[in-house]
């Protein structure tokens, strides 16, 4: 059984969280800049096994589809020719980046590192992880 991957993607910058070999615990991995984000996730599927990729589904609070999902439907496109062999899954993401910043500061992190929005993106990846993993429970 492979990790769970989950993508936070934006324009610039991409958060990336994966889950331990036993699907368990999500953690935070990086933040990438997106141009080189499939760079990246084919060195990491080259070391480690993902059977999942979760990509954040961007919706508005209506329930309808951002404008960034004219990126991000694309990219997933990309993702499921280039990778063929992992399940990628949608999950809305929406308030994770409210829910991040929260977190963020809850932590007790320093004023000058929560203006950092890579880390941002990165928590975001998490709790868009966290959120699947939960909801999907019973069923992983």
């Amino acid at each position: 059984m492979g990790r769970i991957l989950s993508i936070d993607y934006g324009t610039k910058r991409t958060g990336i969280a994966v889950t331990d070999p036993l699907r368990i615990i999500p953690g935070g991995l990086t933040t990438v800049p997106t141009h080189t984000l499939l760079d990246f996730l084919t060195g990491y599927f080259g070391k480690e096994e993902v059977d999942v990729i979760v990509v954040g589904y961007a919706l508005n609070m209506d329930g309808r589809e951002s404008a960034s999902m004219k990126q991000i439907r694309p990219f997933t496109e990309r993702l499921k020719k280039l990778f063929p062999d992992k399940r990628i899954e949608m999950y809305d993401e929406r308030f994770t980046s409210v829910i991040a910043q929260k977190a963020i500061l809850e932590a007790g992190v320093k004023k000058m590192a929560r203006r950092n929005k890579a880390l941002v993106d990165e928590v975001s990846a998490c709790i868009i992880l966290e959120s699947y993993l939960e909801s999907n429970r019973n069923s992983l």
